[in-house]
C-alpha cells in the first residue's frame, strides 16, 4: 500500500536521462565581460566611437527613411515624368480610353524603359485612386524615394578620399528648387544634399524632373534635425558656412571652401531660420552689384558650389 502511495504522490522525482543538466544549471557564467564588450552598453559604443574617429570614416548609418508613394496624373504630365526618367513602378491606363498620339508616347516609353508595370483599370478605379482629379486615363505611380542619412555623405567623401562637399536646405518648400540644387551638386562634385523632415521640399516627381536625372547618382539624406544634422558635421571636422544676405564674409574671400565643408542655403523670402543661421560657423553673402535683394536656392547654391570647384581644382 505504501509503494501505491509512492507512485500515486504529486511529487516529482528525477527524469531518466537529464545527464545531470540540473547540476549544470547551477554552474556559473564565467566572469563578467568588461563594459567594452558588451553589446549596447555605453562605454562599448563610446569605444567604437572613437574607433571610427581614429580610421577617419564615419560608419555607415541606415537610411534616413523613406518618402509615400506618388500619384502623376493626366497625359502630358505622365508623358514628361516618363520622358526626364522619373522613377516609376506602374502605369495605369483607363479601359476604352481614346488612343491618341500622347497615350502611345506615355505607353511606348513606358515600355522602353522597362520594369514598369503596365494596368488596365476602369474609370471609376482612376478617378478613386486620384481623388476625382482630372487624370484623362492616364496614371503613373512613383515609388517611395529612398533618403540616405546624413552621415553617409561624409563616409562617400572618405570613401572618395576627398573633402566632403554638401549642400543643406533649410525652410526650402519648392520641390523644383530641391532637384535644380541636386543637378548642381551633381554637376561640381558635390557629394549630396540634406533636408530636413519637416517643413522642407521632398524628392517628388517635380524634383526629379528638374535635377535632369541626376537624382539618380546624387543621394539627398532626410535630417530628423536639421541643426543636431550640423552639429554633428561639426564634430567630424567639417566647417558649416551659412549663405545670408547679411553676411560678414564676402564669397570671394571664403578660404573654408578649399576644404571639408558644409553650405547652408536658406528659403528665398525668410533665409536661414535663427537656430540653423547661430549653429553656422561663418554666414557669408553672395555679391550681387545688381541690387537684387535675394537668389533663389537653386541658383544660390551653385554659385557657391561653383566656387568651392574651382579652388579644388
Amino acid at each position: 500500500m505504501a509503494a501505491n502511495n509512492r507512485r500515486m504522490s504529486g511529487k516529482k522525482g528525477a527524469q531518466v536521462g537529464s545527464g545531470g543538466q540540473r547540476r549544470r544549471g547551477l554552474e556559473g557564467k564565467g566572469p563578467t565581460p568588461p563594459a567594452e564588450m558588451r553589446k549596447g552598453h555605453a562605454k562599448q559604443r563610446a569605444a567604437n566611437a572613437k574607433a571610427r574617429r581614429a580610421t577617419g570614416r564615419p560608419q555607415q548609418r541606415r537610411g534616413g527613411g523613406r518618402s509615400t508613394s506618388e500619384l502623376v496624373v493626366g497625359r502630358n504630365p505622365v508623358y514628361e515624368a516618363l520622358r526626364e526618367g522619373v522613377p516609376a513602378s506602374t502605369l495605369y491606363v483607363q479601359q476604352f480610353i481614346d488612343n491618341d498620339e500622347r497615350v502611345r508616347e506615355a505607353l511606348q516609353l513606358a515600355a522602353e524603359r522597362g520594369g514598369i508595370n503596365l494596368m488596365e483599370a476602369p474609370r471609376p478605379e482612376l478617378d478613386r485612386m486620384t481623388n476625382g482629379l482630372n487624370h484623362q486615363g492616364l496614371v503613373l505611380q512613383v515609388p517611395p524615394y529612398e533618403y540616405a542619412h546624413p552621415e553617409d555623405l561624409v563616409a562617400a567623401a572618405h570613401d572618395e578620399g576627398v573633402d566632403p562637399l554638401i549642400v543643406a536646405l533649410d525652410g526650402v518648400t519648392d520641390p523644383r528648387n530641391l532637384g535644380a540644387v541636386v543637378r548642381s551638386v551633381s554637376a561640381f562634385g558635390g557629394h549630396g544634399v540634406v533636408v530636413p523632415e519637416r517643413r522642407a521640399a521632398g524628392m517628388t516627381a517635380g524634383a526629379w524632373k528638374t535635377s535632369a536625372g541626376t537624382a539618380a547618382r546624387t543621394p539627398v539624406a532626410r535630417a530628423t534635425n536639421l541643426t543636431r544634422a550640423l552639429e554633428t558635421y561639426q564634430k567630424a571636422g567639417i566647417t558649416v558656412v551659412g549663405l545670408a544676405a547679411d553676411g560678414q564674409a564676402e564669397l570671394g574671400d571664403l578660404e573654408a571652401l578649399d576644404g571639408p565643408v558644409v553650405i547652408v542655403v536658406g528659403s528665398e523670402g525668410k533665409g536661414l531660420s535663427r537656430l540653423v543661421g547661430e549653429t553656422c560657423d561663418v554666414r557669408v553673402r553672395i555679391p550681387m552689384p545688381g541690387g537684387a535683394e535675394s537668389l533663389n536656392a537653386g541658383v544660390a547654391a551653385g554659385i557657391v558650389l561653383y566656387e568651392a570647384a574651382r579652388r579644388r581644382s
